[in-house]
């Protein structure tokens, strides 16, 4: 395994989202070339912080970010895979989330995934379902370490999760491209009357990921298509710009990882300069990060800062993250985290002074994950 592999591989028994699953996946049939691997977590915690304020039909309102007692993102879920040849196979997964902190009905409240496809040593891989942006897994992966908050770079639900194919190359000298589509219906919606009128969309994104050594470098793109989440079926929140990203890493030590990285995003002038109730998630924006992972004997740490520079009326915003984990054992870790998202202000009060003067506090997350 490469040393960039295996830097990742530590960092994400510790913060990854989903990562650990694989880790501690086990077989429970394996003969003829079909195999079986179940995996899932439980993870419970307390969180608290976070933006003091939110908008409702333009006015500031204040709500309570106190202390609670939460599921983290608790999962089951199974691998399969089918040798057909010696070079190909044909795999599928599904994964369901449930909520461990309280009784719920139903007990599965999410399909997180669901996907199957066909993959070739020679040929790549191609897949369709319900994934992981490749954005995301070829680009962004450098920056997704935490647990809960802390990613400001487009993250695994980006035009993504559901009604998507997608093709990557196997590994070529240590590059790998990759391409995804994601089609978005409007098919048995009554025309003119609960359409969003956007029609049918295709929402692209590809790029390229380059592997060697201690050195990776993701360069991609993503087509940010509008869809509205009261309308239609759509929910990406895009604002039918582009998105271009340039991100990597570098294992300086067998123990230290820095990463750095750009993503940046067209604006579209018809969205947030006039509104009652601006939304600085659908403007144009520059996104700069750094940061870095030290690991040490079961302790993983990781720190990262963003500047984020809002186009329209927005303030630009400076946003930080950090965390801490522990692994008590192989199947047993317990964590915690620091996120900072700087609340973003319109800049030109003539418009809204909705954000003006907002502060937010320190969002936290503390506990444990049990996985199997």
């Amino acid at each position: 395994m490469k040393k960039t592999l295996l830097a990742t591989a530590i960092v994400s028994a510790f913060a990854a989202l989903g990562a650990t699953s694989t880790v501690q996946a086990a077989t429970v049939y394996d003969q003829d070339g079909t195999r079986m691997d179940i995996y899932g977590r439980i993870a419970m915690g307390i969180r608290g912080g976070g933006p003091e304020f939110e908008t409702d039909d333009g006015q500031r309102v204040e709500i309570d970010n106190g202390a609670e007692f939460v599921d983290v993102y608790s999962r089951l879920g199974l691998r399969l895979s089918h040798e057909i040849t010696s070079d190909l196979s044909a795999f599928g997964h599904v994964e369901w989330r449930f909520r461990g902190d309280e009784q719920d009905s139903p007990g599965f409240r999410e399909t997180r995934q669901s996907y199957l496809g066909l993959k070739s040593a020679q040929y790549g891989t191609f897949q369709a379902g319900n994934f992981d942006s490749f954005y995301n897994q070829f680009v962004s992966l450098p920056f997704d370490v935490y647990i809960d908050e802390g990613l400001e770079f487009a993250g695994h639900p980006k035009q993504s999760r559901g009604d998507s194919i997608g093709y990557y190359t196997p590994d070529l000298s240590g590059f790998t491209a990759f391409l995804q589509l994601k089609h978005y219906s409007e098919r048995g919606l009554a025309e003119g009357v609960d359409t969003t009128d956007e029609g049918q969309v295709i929402a692209a994104q590809g790029g390229v990921r380059f592997i060697d050594g201690p050195l990776t470098i993701g360069l991609g793109f993503v087509e940010d298509v509008e869809r509205s989440r009261t309308g239609g079926t759509g929910s990406s929140d895009g604002n039918g710009e582009m998105i271009y990203g340039l991100i990597g890493s570098y294992d300086i030590t067998d123990q230290f990882t820095a990463r750095l990285g750009y993503e940046g995003r067209g604006h579209n002038d018809t969205y947030n300069n006039n509104g009652p109730t601006p939304n600085d998630s659908l403007v144009g924006y520059d996104t700069f990060g750094l940061g870095g992972t030290f690991t040490t004997g079961p302790w993983a740490f990781n720190v990262d800062y963003y500047h984020i520079d809002r186009d329209g009326h927005f303030d630009n915003s400076n946003s930080w993250a950090a965390g801490g984990y522990y692994k008590v054992s192989s199947n047993f870790d317990v964590f915690a985290e620091l996120y900072n998202g700087d609340v973003p202000r319109l800049g030109d009060s003539q418009v809204s002074d909705v954000f003006n003067d907002l502060t937010d506090d320190v969002y936290w997350l503390t506990g444990a994950r049990y996985h199997f």
